[in-house]
């Protein structure tokens, strides 16, 4: 992922959905190391070839609303999802998107 500063007013903390449930504590962060499966999909580049998107959200009902209440999630620091994403081949993320997410979706251990 491209080396960039996080604004100013990001938020502390991040919702990515998960493939599978995760064992979590009281605050939505997985427990212990055990790695959690984020949800990366295929977008458009610019130059239009096939780019993998991590999903983000800046909280469990935007989450909700984009993608639906069975969808299983971790909450992470802001700070940790750059290291949770690494060897991914995520090359975003892609934070609160508007329209339903469609198309294939993939994973990695984060």
């Amino acid at each position: 992922m491209p080396s960039t500063e996080a604004p100013q007013n990001a938020p502390e903390v991040l919702v990515l959905p998960t493939m599978t449930e995760v064992p979590q504590g009281p605050d939505g962060a997985p427990l212990g190391d055990d790695a959690a499966d984020i949800v990366l999909v295929p977008v458009a580049g610019d130059g239009r070839e096939e780019q993998l998107v991590a999903l983000a959200f800046t909280s469990v009902p935007a989450l909700v609303e984009a993608i639906g209440e069975k969808q299983p999630w971790v909450i992470l620091a802001t700070q940790q999802v750059r290291k949770a994403l690494g060897g991914s081949g995520a090359t975003a993320v892609l934070v609160d998107p508007q329209q339903p997410v469609g198309g294939e979706r993939r994973s990695t251990r984060g």
